[in-house]
């Protein structure tokens, strides 16, 4: 675990922070991270490797319990998002399952939205139980029900905003003062917004979790996730728990994010503007039933992301005409635009979810939550918007007939 050092510039913004903050130069001064892969490390002596394991001294000890490259991605995620501390994991569910289970115990609540990523709502409906943890849904824009379920002592609230995959803005302010009465920290899956365009922290959450094999590295090449929040939360709940349980990042894999690091600005204003060319495409185009864009103004919550956000994002959800067999047509004619589950990538990515990320919550929970048959959520990358548009004007052209 790191904390955020202060920066030799606190005025420093985004982008520069993503190149220089949290930067420690060996003794070669290197220009870029230096790649620590090695799984453990030695001592001068008995004595100090005594004094390291009684805590008395900072010294390496294990890559399980932190490396060097690792820090270097954690001092920068958490001068970044404005925490005080950051652990990186394995993978994005690492970091949810992390926080929520180092956090809670038997016969304590947990209150989540309803709209979760699929395995992120499989944690909280059957694992959490499994262990003697009450749990709660509630509709996560509809704060009478946040308050309803807070009115009770509860350990922990989860929530995603926008949410996955059909871009639901929940108020994090208002659900963190709810929350906080009700003795519970606030998690907060900041990944579809990134730490670009929005800052849980600020709004009242406690702890922030992404899915770094996102828009962090944002080119489909390594997993990774991390969890952000104050140091003493970091150092004395969730710490001893990533340690013993080995839920520990690849020093490689942070290598690799720290250079996707550098340009997370510059990528994610540019899908960004991507992906409000093609919304107002799609909202125009026939065929297109409905579509969701925080950036719109025809977003349900639309007021609500201009508030709490900087900027819509570069995910898209729209349904087609033709339920399963229209968004299949739609899916499969696409020339350009990839269908992969993942998202945040530098190229543009489809998937239904209905039969990928959402499959396993019955049709029942997807219909209350949206997810209809022909729902499509469209990662938007770096291409030519134009060309985007193209491609989806090929998949609008296969949908099965009025």
């Amino acid at each position: 675990m790191t904390s955020s050092k202060t920066s030799p510039s606190s005025t420093w913004r985004p982008a520069t922070r993503q190149l220089h903050a949290g930067l420690e130069r060996t003794e070669y001064g290197e220009t870029s991270e230096a790649l620590f892969l090695t799984s453990g490390f030695v001592y001068d002596n008995a004595e100090q490797a005594a004094a390291t394991f009684r805590n008395e001294i900072t010294h390496y000890q294990y890559s399980r319990f932190g490396n060097p490259t690792v820090a270097a991605l954690e001092r920068r995620l958490a001068d970044l998002e404005g925490a005080e501390a950051c652990i990186a994991t394995s993978t994005g569910m690492g970091a949810v399952s992390s926080a929520l289970l180092s956090h809670v115990k038997a016969g304590e609540r947990v209150v989540a939205s309803r709209a979760l990523f699929g395995s992120c709502y499989w944690i909280v409906a059957n694992l959490l139980p499994r262990y003697g943890v009450e749990i709660e849904f509630v509709d996560g824009t509809d704060l009478p029900q946040w308050e309803r379920a807070l009115s009770r002592p509860t350990a922990a609230v989860l929530l995603e905003s926008p949410s996955n995959p059909m871009l639901d803005i929940l108020d994090i302010a208002a659900i963190s003062a709810l929350a906080h009465k009700a003795g519970a920290i606030v998690v907060v899956d900041n990944v579809f917004a990134s730490p670009i365009y929005q800052k849980p922290l600020e709004l009242g959450a406690d702890v922030v979790v992404y899915s770094c094999t996102k828009h962090i590295d944002g080119q489909g090449r390594v997993l990774g996730g991390a969890v952000l929040g104050s140091a003493e939360w970091i150092s004395n709940t969730l710490q001893p728990f990533t340690r013993n349980t080995g839920n520990a990042l690849s020093p490689f894999n942070a290598w690799v994010m720290l250079k996707g690091l550098e340009t997370l600005s510059l990528r994610v204003d540019a899908m960004t503007h991507n992906a409000a060319a093609v919304a107002d495409y799609l909202a125009a185009a026939p065929g297109v039933l409905s579509v969701r864009y925080p950036g719109r103004a025809d977003h349900p919550q639309h007021a609500l992301a201009a508030r709490q956000m900087t900027g819509g994002g570069s995910l898209v959800a729209f349904e087609v005409r033709g339920g399963q067999e229209g968004a299949f047509a739609f899916m499969n004619a696409l020339q350009l635009i990839a269908i992969s589950n993942n998202l945040g990538d530098a190229r543009s990515l489809v998937t239904h979810p209905a039969t990928t990320t959402h499959s396993k919550i019955d049709a029942a929970e997807r219909a209350a939550l949206g997810i209809t048959d022909g729902a499509i959520r469209f990662s938007v990358g770096l291409e030519d918007s134009q060309d985007l548009i193209d491609d989806l004007a090929r998949g609008i052209a296969a949908l099965p007939s009025a």
